[in-house]
């Protein structure tokens, strides 16, 4: 029975923590709200939802991301490099399942990066932060486009946040060790499945 493999961008499909990390702390100097000092501060921002988590340290949500959208991204596609052991396995399950893209960054640098590495046609859709900024609703949304059950359903993220939004969603949990979040870290939130390489997602089908 087809199965709908939902994954997050940054940290499971290609590298960008470097990238990400600078923009996102460039927006915050713009706007005079610089609380991220640190790698360690940035990786907290993703213990739960992102957005809500910019919210919770007094930034203006409205104000952070017309910051962001005003900042040129064409420089970073050259930056963000592909997990290149990930792309064989997305061609075999995408065979005989759905896979889509739920994330938290930008649509159009989504299918940017993607259609650099020509890897654009492995996936149905994207939904970034431009059609919401809640994991957890769009993991529903994908769902409910592709028909597909939950129990069909897995998320494959990265980070603390990426696994308490799909467990809220109620699909199954995948995290993976090559991204932004420690193995220690990603333990504490019980995925159901903890994947060390990307030829592991396999044994998922």
């Amino acid at each position: 029975m087809q199965k709908l493999f939902l994954f997050d961008f940054d940290g499971v499909i290609v590298d960008s923590l470097e990238v990400y990390e600078r923009r996102v702390k460039l927006c915050l100097e713009n706007i005079g709200k610089p609380v991220v000092q640190n790698r360690a501060d940035f990786l907290a921002l993703f213990e739960d939802n992102f957005y809500e988590a910019i919210v919770r340290k007094g930034i203006d949500l409205a104000e952070f991301m017309k910051a962001s959208n005003a900042m040129p991204t064409d420089g970073d596609y050259d930056q963000m490099l592909p997990f290149a052991p990930v792309f064989p396995v997305l061609a075999e399950l995408k065979k005989d399942n759905v896979l889509a893209i739920i994330s938290s960054n930008v649509s159009n640098v989504i299918h940017a990066v993607l259609s650099r590495y020509q890897f654009n046609g492995c996936f149905r859709d994207v939904f970034g932060s431009d059609f919401g900024y809640s994991k957890k609703e769009k993991i529903l949304h994908a769902m409910t486009v592709f028909h597909i059950e939950k129990d069909k359903t897995y998320y494959i993220g990265d980070t603390a946040g990426d696994i308490k939004e799909a467990r809220l969603a109620g699909v199954r949990t995948v995290a993976v060790t090559w991204g932004w979040h420690a193995r220690e870290m990603l333990e504490k939130v019980k995925p159901d499945y903890l994947i060390e390489i990307p030829d592991d997602l396999l044994d998922l089908k």
